[in-house]
């Protein structure tokens, strides 16, 4: 609402006139900006977003409409969060560790490294206090967030040589993304974050060796398999990573209950959808990387895996050191963490583990 409809509406109501002033706001028309770190219609990222707008368009019969930019188009990526501050856009689509340097409890509600699967993010989330606790951190900086989605597991990453050892991973220049890089730097990489637009490039232009972006649907619509042949596997530093829907406090606050609800239920389809989306279409992008382009698929070595779960310990309980809040995010996630990898064992892996038996299935 701009200062001159606020102004008016103030004086209808103090005029007496109260039963026309909430009509009036019910079919105020407004619209908002979003910025989004990655491309236009980018499978599953892009895709998400712009359905959510979508869909906040049509729950609210045209009362909100959100226009989508995408990275680079309004803002640079990495200043999505900045521009939704200072009230540049209203809104964005991201994912809260790129926005560690503003505070490190933001890595949380991404992921963690060696921590929890996408399931197990959610449900800390909803039931074990990790949306209070996001809420808490964001709102020193004025925002309000929502998860809207969660690509999975993530893969390992594209190297440009077999690895064998950690001996193959010394002084490499990798592109990765929160937490994890400091878990990367501890096995000795030398690590880079940027978006997305700007990895094959690099890759291409040797300006990195290597990089992680985040699973095959979304890293055969980079091409990465045309500057890397080498893809790893399992990603010990993402086990799943959850999106963002984040607004304007100040703006979201303005708006009617409705369509401060409208927002939030969408943020929640979008978490359902997006997730969906990931799981849908993984294992054939898989398929098409492997079989129709060459992809050498390779599990990292055991001494690998080993010393990235070690570090990954190491930088995490390092981190909850570095202030109060981020101490309480961290003992959330971890108490939530020993429950859930408990049950996941016992249901999910468990059953996993009887469907790689020898037993014919229809179809």
């Amino acid at each position: 609402m701009d200062r001159r409809s606020f102004i008016r509406s103030a004086g209808l109501a103090g005029a007496g006139a109260t039963v026309l002033a909430a009509p009036a706001i019910a079919q105020e028309r407004i619209e908002w900006n979003m910025v989004m770190t990655w491309p236009t219609g980018f499978p599953g990222l892009g895709v998400g977003a712009a359905r959510f707008a979508e869909r906040v368009g049509k729950m609210s019969d045209g009362r909100l409409t959100i226009r989508v930019y995408g990275a680079g188009e309004l803002v640079p990526p990495f200043e999505s969060f900045d521009a939704v501050v200072e009230g540049t856009a209203q809104i964005m689509h991201a994912t809260p560790y790129y926005w560690q340097g503003n505070h490190s409890a933001l890595n949380f509600f991404t992921s963690a490294p060696y921590a929890m699967l996408a399931l197990e993010h959610d449900a800390w989330m909803h039931y074990g206090g990790g949306q209070e606790l996001w809420d808490e951190v964001y709102d020193q900086f004025g925002l309000k967030g929502w998860n809207a989605g969660n690509t999975g597991t993530q893969m390992g990453g594209w190297f440009p040589n077999p690895i064998t050892s950690l001996d193959d991973l010394q002084g490499l220049s990798f592109r990765t993304a929160g937490l994890g890089g400091e878990v990367w730097r501890q096995v000795g990489m030398n690590v880079q974050t940027m978006p997305a637009g700007e990895i094959f490039p690099s890759l291409q232009s040797g300006a990195l060796d290597a990089a992680e972006w985040v699973g095959p649907w979304n890293d055969l619509a980079l091409g990465l398999h045309k500057v890397r042949s080498n893809y790893y596997y399992p990603s010990i530093i993402e086990p799943s990573a959850a999106l963002e829907v984040t607004v304007n406090k100040a703006a979201y606050e303005q708006l009617p209950a409705d369509l401060q609800l409208i927002i939030e239920v969408a943020a929640q389809a979008e978490s359902s959808l997006v997730t969906a989306d990931f799981n849908a279409n993984n294992q054939q992008a898989l398929d098409a990387l492997v079989n129709e382009h060459g992809v050498n698929l390779q599990q990292f070595p055991d001494e690998v895996v080993e010393a990235l779960a070690r570090a990954s310990a190491e930088v995490v309980a390092d981190i909850a050191g570095r202030d109060e809040l981020t101490g309480r995010v961290v003992d959330s996630m971890a108490q939530f963490r020993k429950n859930a990898v408990r049950w996941t064992a016992t249901g999910e892996n468990a059953f996993a583990a009887t469907r790689l038996r020898d037993i014919p299935y229809p179809g």
